[in-house]
C-alpha cells in the first residue's frame, strides 16, 4: 500500500521542514524523517490509530508536537494534512481534498 500526501499535506511538511531547519541545522532533516517513519507505520498498521474525525485517523508523532490526519482507501493511505497538535485544531475539516 503506498501513501499519497495531499499538496495542502505537502506544503505544511515542507512549511515545517523549513521552520525547523531555521530553529537548528538538521532539524528539518530530522522532522522529515519522523513524518516518514510516521507513513510506513500507518501502511503496516492502518487502522492502528484513533479517528479525529469521521473517517479520518491521526498517526502522532514521536518527536515533534505534529500529527499525520489520514483517511484509508481502496489501494491508499491518503495523508490529509500534517498538522502541528496545539494550532487551529479543526483547520483542515474543510478543504478540497482530492
Amino acid at each position: 500500500m503506498q501513501v499519497i500526501f495531499s499538496k495542502y499535506a505537502k506544503q505544511e511538511l515542507e512549511d515545517a521542514v523549513h521552520y525547523y531547519e531555521l530553529e537548528y541545522t538538521g532539524l528539518g532533516k530530522g522532522f522529515r524523517e519522523e513524518v516518514r517513519m510516521a507513513a510506513l507505520r500507518i501502511v503496516e498498521y492502518p487502522q492502528a490509530w484513533s479517528t479525529e474525525r469521521g473517517d479520518v485517523r491521526k498517526c502522532l508523532l514521536h518527536r515533534f508536537p505534529y500529527k499525520l490526519l489520514y483517511s484509508i482507501e481502496e489501494d491508499h493511505v491518503f495523508v490529509i494534512a500534517v498538522a502541528h497538535q496545539h494550532r487551529k485544531p479543526d483547520y483542515w475539516v474543510e478543504r478540497n481534498l482530492k
